[in-house]
């Protein structure tokens, strides 16, 4: 290999640093205090970057080996370019010239060829476009992506390693799940976006979207300006995007709405519809999760774009259920009998955990419970696979809470205290996921983004030994997996001269590519069926595949939580008044009717003129 041969890598994208996967920003829990995360798993670690490395290293190799070698401008100019582009460093042609080992001359003749081949883009530093900073081409990306695919199965062939997991051999809407198929990393804008200040972000502080903040760097890399990014707890985020709205001017580009307060939102006007403002087809809806995408609706309009799609699921032991003799439970009679089986407190050990906490977290509990016994907190029309969403937007519908589904609901949940830990009533989002990835609780409720704190922390007795399902399903319903998490949207008083800008990264963040580089950061949330079908991302997490199978049975239903303008009251009325029953102040039947109740005047006083 002499410097004057020609550069003809076939080379894939590398993702992103061990280091943003070992030392992510520290997420926050309901309350916006922060949570300590657990290490992280090896398997969150990059292939290609690593192989990018290994490349790097045996190139070292070969050349001090073998004193004929010359260097090979080319290659070592490329890894440095890809190198930097994955850590979201700035490459200029200077640093690439210092990494080729040859002559300046030389350097700067290779570094040309490599500009005219297609496989460097240049985008101009200054006004007067005479300094370039340089980045990976699409066409260099996909090549590196090739090269590291093949790399590795010729190690794994020479060498031996991890055989193809069977799932690869699988396929997805006719396409194979082989390394071929894997999603490329992201590559810059041709043009870096133009925003005064950067781009502003309003989100929530959970781990998916801190995964987006310490790939920031990177992100800055791709749209080419700064990003300032607010986290906030959930209902201090609703708080605050409703403020944002009665402003002259929106403080922020884009804003993390959560599912149910799309309704909300798009009659308060503190969201535009996204067809107002780009070609919806560039989204490629088809590659969203029915749920998560239908969801991001209200009136037949998109105001937002899936970020996160987490079901709520119930994580169990296998380990456990394994010495017990029992079977992953189905129902909520066969849930009771193991949280009945595997409860022993004399040991430190619990049946079950589950958002128990008054108000908000209980209030999502009891209308997912209805759920499970095969009705919703709505008078929703039935349709094959569940029930009618799409026409809410003409607001006629009632509450539909004091029935006998309620009560079996209401009565199942208390049931459900006998088998749980002392503190349940004041268990909420995380507090519920703690204690079972230490081991004390042998299954907890819980969406999929919170799966992190066990799976990326080997010191966890759940670490490796969970097992994911839907909500078990009382008698004559259909197990339900009720779809939370986010979609990115634009504010409806958005400056005009920003709205393009806006646009254009929202497409970033929510990209197949941006999806899977959370994922190899640490993120189990996923809104796009190509995300969960890449190989890599299936060797992340067994998390990715079970919510796959989830939606092609039609388990991902987001009408547990259907987006009326006043699902928020009515989630805390029912966590209110369910609570006071499970502290054994009132009846179920007592709590059923208060909540009724109390939900049908939140919805008259809503249609009084």
């Amino acid at each position: 290999m002499t410097d004057s041969s020609k550069f003809k890598m076939n080379i894939s994208r590398p993702e992103p640093r061990r280091a943003n996967v070992e030392r992510p920003a520290k997420p926050m829990n309901a309350l916006g205090g922060q949570i300590q995360s657990g290490p992280a798993s090896p398997q969150a670690k990059a292939e290609s970057l690593a192989i990018l490395s290994f490349l790097d290293d045996f190139n070292d190799e070969l050349e001090s080996a073998l004193d004929i070698i010359a260097p090979n401008a080319h290659l070592h100019m490329a890894m440095h370019l890809l190198q930097g582009h994955f850590d979201g460093k700035m490459v200029t042609p200077t640093s690439m010239i210092g990494a080729s080992r040859v002559p300046y001359a030389t350097a700067n003749r290779r570094l040309r060829e490599m500009v005219e081949a297609g496989l460097i883009e240049q985008r101009p530093r200054t006004k007067t476009g005479k300094s370039f900073s340089m980045h990976p081409s699409e066409q260099l990306l996909e090549q590196w992506m090739q090269l590291s695919g093949r790399v590795r199965r010729l190690a794994e062939t020479r060498f031996g390693g991890r055989a193809r997991a069977q799932d690869t051999k699988d396929y997805y809407f006719g396409g194979s799940y082989s390394a071929a198929q894997s999603i490329p990393p992201l590559s810059v804008l041709s043009k870096p976006l133009k925003l005064p200040g950067g781009l502003r972000v309003l989100v929530h502080g959970d781990p998916t979207f801190m995964v987006m903040d310490t790939l920031k760097r990177q992100f800055e890399q791709v749209i080419g300006t700064t990003i300032a990014q607010r986290a906030f707890s959930i209902d201090r985020l609703r708080d605050e995007a409703l403020r944002n709205a009665e402003r002259p001017a929106s403080r922020y580009d884009i804003i993390a709405v959560d599912l149910p307060w799309i309704g909300e939102f798009a009659e308060k006007n503190v969201l535009m519809p996204l067809d107002q403002v780009m070609d919806l087809v560039r989204l490629d809806p088809a590659d969203f999760h029915t749920a998560g995408w239908k969801a991001a609706h209200w009136g037949g309009r998109a105001y937002g774009v899936p970020a996160q799609t987490t079901p709520e699921l119930l994580f169990y032991r296998r380990d456990l259920f394994a010495e017990a003799g029992l079977e992953p439970p189905a129902t909520t009679d066969a849930l009771l009998t193991a949280a009945r089986t595997l409860h022993d407190p004399r040991r430190g050990r619990y049946g079950i955990a589950w958002n128990a906490a008054r108000g908000t977290a209980l209030g999502h509990t009891v209308l997912m419970t209805m759920a499970d016994f095969g009705q919703p907190v709505l008078d929703l029309p039935e349709i094959a696979g569940g029930f009618d969403t799409d026409h809410l937007a003409r607001g006629n519908y009632r509450p539909t809470i004091d029935t006998d589904a309620g009560l079996r609901a209401a009565e199942f949940l208390l049931e459900l205290l006998d088998y749980s830990p002392p503190d349940i009533l004041s268990m909420s989002w995380y507090e519920r996921v703690r204690p079972y990835a230490a081991g004390s609780i042998a299954m907890a409720y819980g969406y999929t983004l919170l799966a992190p704190y066990f799976e990326l922390d080997e010191s966890s007795p759940a670490s490796g030994q969970t097992g994911y399902l839907p909500h078990p399903s009382g008698p004559g319903a259909s197990p339900v997996a009720p779809v939370g998490g986010y979609v990115l949207g634009i504010p409806a008083n958005l400056s005009p001269d920003r709205v393009p800008a806006a646009v254009e990264a929202l497409t970033v963040f929510t990209s197949p590519e941006a999806q899977k580089l959370y994922v190899q950061n640490g993120s189990r949330t996923n809104p796009r069926y190509s995300v969960g079908s890449d190989p890599e991302v299936r060797r992340a997490s067994s998390i990715f595949e079970a919510v796959d199978a989830m939606s092609w049975r039609d388990e991902l239903q987001f009408w547990p939580r259907p987006p009326v303008p006043e699902i928020v009251d009515i989630i805390q009325i029912c966590g209110e008044e369910f609570h006071d029953m499970l502290r054994g102040i009132v009846t179920p039947r007592d709590a059923l009717r208060k909540a009724q109740a109390r939900a049908d005047a939140i919805i008259q006083s809503n249609r009084i003129p």
